[in-house]
């Protein structure tokens, strides 16, 4: 068999496994959730509804025949897209028109007088039926040369982008229509912009001697001053671990990526009990210098230093990737030419640096604008966007309206610093990992970038200790917040009290429901999210395709926008049909997953703008496809981006709480609305018991993740084994 008659065989049968799947979907599986009981059909699937009355499945139904028709007159023709075309977008429509309560026509209740008992969600015929839409979608543009007719890229980029569509666009176009939403419920441009135009959202009075600034302006100035320190740590944290001799650098990294598994609320509490009015070190500044205890803790400082402590272990993991990528054979050409160790850091390592350095900026920028957690414990009078849009939310005032015109501005925000991003990044070539061999020894850190290095990393590292000291220590003593040392393990027992006995393993702890749903929540959702992350920036930095840069935009919306928003937004969009998914575990599962999507994506762009096309090329060539090439080349080389989205995600999903606050449900709580609530009752010590707890479990479970995905081999010699510094 000829290469050309196996690549026809294999899509026959694709298409084929597609033609099944939808045959099975209106045919056999039940179409929606429920029905009412007086209503409900002997046969439950798409056929047996239509045929009781329910016409308007009719199309979806008789798709299945003319796509087979269709399939015999050639799978890449205009005819068999074009009806694919058309029954997913009738599949739409008829989701959408007919809802809970009726149709949003009257027409159709004359036409279809069933329409009149309405319809509940989707279930598994019909999402099935979406599912098989799309990969025959996929195949047909595929067998028209998009993608360069690959079938599993262009299967790629349908799925994400119809994804995205669904749980990023729709609930985001869904909050954003009630920006433009009046006090009488009228659609019109001017209540729009008299909020856009609020003086409290753009006053400069904190510049000019005033008290305060505009909410925006106080949520620019935070981002970019976290964003700049935390990009400064990261990189001086990644110099030190690649690039020096020191002995104890997986003790360095595990202190360091401590804060990025501390749950909300915990790290404000710490800071609180060691800076407020009675704080331990303001008790001794007291003493020591006779300052007098301020509240200078609540506000700019006080946020700042908690995003700092939060946010570096996002920069560093990110650069650590990058700075390891870096081909050593570079420097050392550059010292053999006479360049000097801080010349060759400057005029060879740094520019290679730029995307890394780029992607943890933004992640860092946008991290600060969305984070709900710490402005809520330690802003005092200091808004920002995203307190601002919780309590217009849950306020005494419900205003979605003015949340919704907020959270315009924030995305706003977003994507101009995404622009600003990609124009310093420019067209230049960041590629340093070929196909080649590479023996090349990778140079020390110059003597005085260590220094700089080291000067910026052990004041955080202190100060990381100092705040971890009171978590540690806070869930074991009566009331850390009155420095009442006394040891006892009554938090403990009240959060995860258990007992042995002749019916087996009872759990009677307060916390044992929410700990397990986190888990399981988690554990679904972190590979979810590096598979879909990773896989997206392989098709923005690998594929051609029409539209590839507003799919690349797509994917940040999510994570611009502050949680809160994005769990209300959550609530609205998929609490009716066609998509009634809110108090499920699945609702949970998705919001983290296109919540955190981005952080993987940025990190295996970062990675994939240092390795050359041409490794992926000579696979395709030997006749590997794309999900070939993806898995065995591919993926072994990214291996850092891997680790960082995996553990990102995980992490995230554990101690995440401004969008799982909306979401959660009586059955399915999460550890963060439980730590949430003990904080807002008082009990500190409980919820930072439940935190550390938590976080042992989450260092256990990084460390089998580095187990599971493993080191990146690039063939290199071991690095700094009786190896000197070169001297300037």
């Amino acid at each position: 068999m000829t290469p050309e008659e196996l690549r026809d065989s294999r899509a026959a049968r694709e298409r084929l496994s597609w033609l099944v799947l939808l045959a099975l979907a209106v045919l056999v599986l039940p179409w929606h959730q429920s029905l009412p009981a007086e209503s409900a059909p002997i046969i439950p699937s798409a056929l047996g509804l239509a045929a009781e009355g329910r016409g308007w499945l009719w199309p979806v139904v008789l798709a299945l025949p003319l796509l087979v028709w269709a399939s015999f007159k050639g799978a890449g023709g205009r005819l068999f897209l074009g009806v694919a075309l058309a029954a997913f977008a009738v599949l739409l429509v008829q989701g959408f028109t007919v809802g809970l309560r009726g149709p949003a026509f009257d027409w159709l209740t004359i036409l279809f007088p069933v329409a009149g008992q309405g319809q509940t969600g989707l279930g598994w015929g019909g999402f099935a039926s979406g599912i098989a839409l799309l990969g025959l979608i996929a195949h047909a543009l595929a067998l028209r040369g998009f993608c360069r007719g690959d079938r599993f890229s262009a299967s790629a980029v349908v799925f994400i982008v119809a994804l995205l569509g669904l749980f990023v666009f729709y609930p985001i176009l869904r909050l954003a229509l009630a920006a433009f939403v009046g006090p009488d419920g009228e659609v019109a441009l001017g209540p729009f912009l008299t909020r856009l135009f609020a003086p409290e959202i753009w006053r400069l009075d904190c510049l000019t001697g005033g008290r305060r600034c505009g909410v925006v302006i106080n949520s620019l100035v935070l981002g970019l001053l976290a964003a700049t320190i935390c990009t400064a740590l990261g990189l001086a944290l990644a110099l030190i671990v690649a690039r020096t001799s020191f002995r104890f650098k997986q003790t360095l990294r595990a202190l360091s990526i401590l804060p990025i598994i501390t749950p909300p609320f915990v790290v404000g509490v710490a800071i609180i009990v060691l800076f407020g009015r009675t704080g331990l070190i303001t008790g001794w500044g007291a003493e020591i210098f006779d300052i007098r205890p301020t509240r200078w803790v609540y506000g700019l400082s006080g946020i700042l230093m908690a995003q700092v402590l939060a946010f570096t272990p996002i920069t560093f993991l990110v650069l650590l990737g990058t700075v390891e990528a870096i081909n050593p054979t570079l420097e050392e050409a550059s010292q053999t030419l006479g360049a000097g160790p801080v010349k060759t850091f400057f005029k060879v390592t740094w520019p290679l640096l730029r995307p890394g350095l780029a992607a943890a900026f933004l992640l860092a920028f946008i991290e600060s604008l969305a984070d709900f957690g710490n402005p809520i414990v330690l802003g005092g009078g200091y808004e920002v966007l995203s307190t601002r849009i919780f309590f217009a939310v849950v306020g005494a005032r419900y205003d979605l309206g003015n949340a919704a015109t907020l959270a315009m501005i924030l995305l706003t925000l977003t994507l101009v610093a995404f622009w600003l991003q990609q124009r310093w990044l420019g067209r230049k070539s960041y590629v340093t990992v070929t196909g080649k061999s590479d023996a090349g020894l990778a140079s020390t850190l110059p003597f005085g970038l260590k220094g700089v290095a080291w000067a910026a990393v052990i004041p955080f590292v202190a100060f990381t200790i100092g705040v971890y000291a009171v978590v540690l220590l806070g869930g074991f003593v009566h009331d850390i917040g009155r420095w009442d040392l006394t040891p006892t393990f009554a938090h403990l027992r009240t959060a995860f009290d258990f007992e042995v006995n002749a019916s087996g393993l009872q759990l009677y702890g307060s916390a044992w429901n929410s700990m397990q749903t986190t888990l399981l929540v988690s554990a679904i959702a972190a590979p979810l999210t590096t598979l879909i992350g990773i896989m997206t920036a392989w098709l923005v930095a690998r594929q051609d395709f029409a539209g590839r840069n507003a799919f690349e935009f797509g994917t940040m919306l999510s994570f611009a926008i502050p949680g809160t928003v994005v769990g209300v937004s959550y609530v609205a969009a998929f609490n009716v049909p066609p998509v009634d998914i809110t108090g499920t575990a699945a609702i949970l599962v998705i919001c983290f997953v296109f919540r955190n999507m981005p952080v993987g994506m940025r990190a295996g762009l970062a990675a994939f703008a240092q390795i050359d096309r041409s490794m992926e090329e000579a696979s395709q060539t030997m006749g590997a496809g794309g999900a070939a090439t993806l898995r065995r080349v591919v993926l072994p080389l990214v291996k850092p981006a891997v680790f960082t989205a995996l553990v990102y995600s995980f992490v995230t999903a554990m101690t995440a709480v401004s969008a799982v606050i909306f979401l959660v449900s009586a059955r399915h709580n999460m550890a963060t609305a439980y730590i949430m609530g003990r904080v807002e009752a008082g009990e500190y010590a409980l919820a930072i018991t439940y935190s550390t707890v938590l976080m042992i479990v989450m260092i256990i479970c990084i460390v089998l993740i580095q187990l599971m995905v493993g080191a990146r081999r690039l063939g290199r010699r071991r690095e700094f084994q009786g190896q000197k510094a070169p001297a300037e």
